[in-house]
């Protein structure tokens, strides 16, 4: 049953402990830091919940994401649910409640891959699947282990006791983006582990207000706009990041996903389809993004008046030319989908292309906003510091002449321009060029993890059968 935004923004004010310079923030709804996000979750849920996009968002009665896909059509259905989310934020949502709920039912489509020898969490990923689908929830996640250098293990999350109704850990974990947005929050760890590393073998998901559980917010770039007109994005949409730290906080087993398991606690992400249906969703957000970085990019040429030149027109050809890649890695990972076990979990989006999306979206973000700042020069340098300086009584009309353009008002030209730099040179977009890079892991992982993917055999096997096709021959 899907939840309207009203009861999602109820949802948060549970007493969750969230830090953000030096203060614990009451409630994330309120606070000048991440109402506006909160905010524009919200509507998302109210597009699934009643809009004229319901019917593309909801699937018997749950968000399409949390559906197990068993056709190429069906990864579609769920592609075009992904689309619409992506759009309301213009891709610069990107830990949406989709994304992790690609994940659980990646979870849902192979439990069989979470029963060890010493532990049996498939019933409890078939739970976490159904607990999310049917309480339409948030879920975020924490995988990554803060990195200290010095050998001090202490510092990631680890069971420190266990008791009949459950386990006892601390430790930190990162990056908790849109962690404090979340209904729950998965803790565990996609890092490679040592073959003897139990001790920080395990996985569990928890909700965000359980006792000691706390959240150190990064720098809020919503708390830093100076509204709406001077920030668009990231005014509304910075899903924030933050540091999880358990202090000797109690997980239910009902709750341990994975435990003392090293290759559990991979699999569960590799093995299953759960890290594919991410890409899915983070692939169809890309390209989203992209588009609307292009859209600016044909609105500042038009502005300017030189959308006509030549050196431009190949330019914007050549951002168009980035968003068909990004549209077709998307296509392509749907048409080459892949049976889940055998077919008995469905399908997947196929491997080779999904792990090349993430090669290629780190690769091409960086040179698109590289070509958009090209096209908008200084113009998106000399703007006035805020909206007041237009409607002061006696710089607006000073401000209104000098920074217009031919056809276009002062007003809609720095509209415009503060729209770019927000998208292009804030440091909200500076997190955003860092995120599309990382996001889904270093880039030698994933160039490493290509080799895996099932190409590289054919590829040699092509340029062998011409090596093989010929002889050294006397008097040839």
């Amino acid at each position: 049953m899907t939840r309207s935004g009203r009861e999602y923004l109820e949802s948060l004010r549970d007493g969750r402990e969230v830090w953000l310079d030096g203060e614990r923030v009451k409630d994330v709804t309120s606070h000048a830091a991440f109402r506006n996000t909160a905010g524009s979750i919200a509507h998302l849920y109210d597009l699934a919940h009643d809009s004229e996009h319901s019917g593309t968002l909801i699937f018997d009665g749950i968000h399409r994401a949390y559906t197990v896909p068993r056709t190429q059509q069906d990864l579609i259905d769920r592609r075009t649910a992904y689309k619409v989310w992506a759009e309301a934020s213009y891709g610069f949502l990107g830990r949406t409640p989709d994304y992790m709920a690609g994940g659980a039912a990646g979870f849902a489509a192979m439990p069989q891959v979470f029963t060890t020898d010493g532990f049996d969490g498939a019933p409890h990923a078939l739970a976490y699947h159904r607990r999310l689908a049917d309480g339409d929830l948030y879920s975020a996640f924490t995988i990554s282990n803060p990195h200290s250098g010095d050998g001090d293990d202490d510092l990631v999350v680890r069971v420190v006791a266990e008791r009949d109704g459950g386990i006892v850990v601390r430790g930190a974990k990162m990056i908790g983006t849109g962690a404090v947005f979340a209904d729950e929050v998965i803790v565990g760890t996609i890092e490679p582990l040592a073959p003897e590393d139990v001790d920080h073998a395990l996985c569990f998901s928890i909700p965000v207000d359980t006792a000691g559980l706390t959240f150190v917010s990064r720098t809020s770039y919503e708390a830093n706009a100076r509204g709406v007109f001077d920030n668009p994005l990231s005014s509304r949409f910075d899903e924030n990041d933050s540091l999880l730290v358990c202090e000797d906080v109690f997980v239910p087993w009902e709750r341990v996903l994975t435990y003392r398991n090293v290759e559990a606690t991979a699999a569960m992400w590799w093995q299953t389809p759960a890290y594919l249906n991410f890409v899915h969703q983070a692939a169809t957000r890309f390209w989203t993004k992209l588009e609307f970085l292009t859209g600016i990019a044909i609105l500042l040429t038009r502005t300017a008046g030189t959308d006509r030149l030549p050196a431009v027109t190949q330019s914007v050809g050549r951002l168009l030319g980035m968003v068909a890649q990004a549209k077709a890695f998307v296509l392509a990972a749907e048409a080459s989908c892949e049976p889940v076990d055998g077919g008995r979990g469905g399908v997947a989006p196929g491997r080779e292309i999904s792990f090349a999306q993430r090669i290629m979206a780190g690769e091409l973000y960086p040179r698109a906003v590289q070509e958009i700042k090209q096209l908008a020069g200084s113009s998106i340098i000399q703007l006035p510091a805020s909206a007041e300086d237009l409607l002061h009584p006696e710089l607006g009309p000073v401000v209104s002449k000098y920074l217009k353009a031919p056809g276009t008002t002062a007003e809609d030209r720095i509209k415009l321009l503060k729209l770019a730099w927000d998208a292009l040179g804030s440091e909200f977009a500076g997190r955003h060029e860092q995120y599309e890079r990382f996001y889904h892991g270093a880039p030698h992982v994933g160039l490493t993890m290509q080799t895996w993917a099932g190409g590289a055999a054919g590829c040699e096997r092509l340029a062998q059968a011409c090596l093989d096709g010929y002889e050294l021959r006397a008097g040839r």
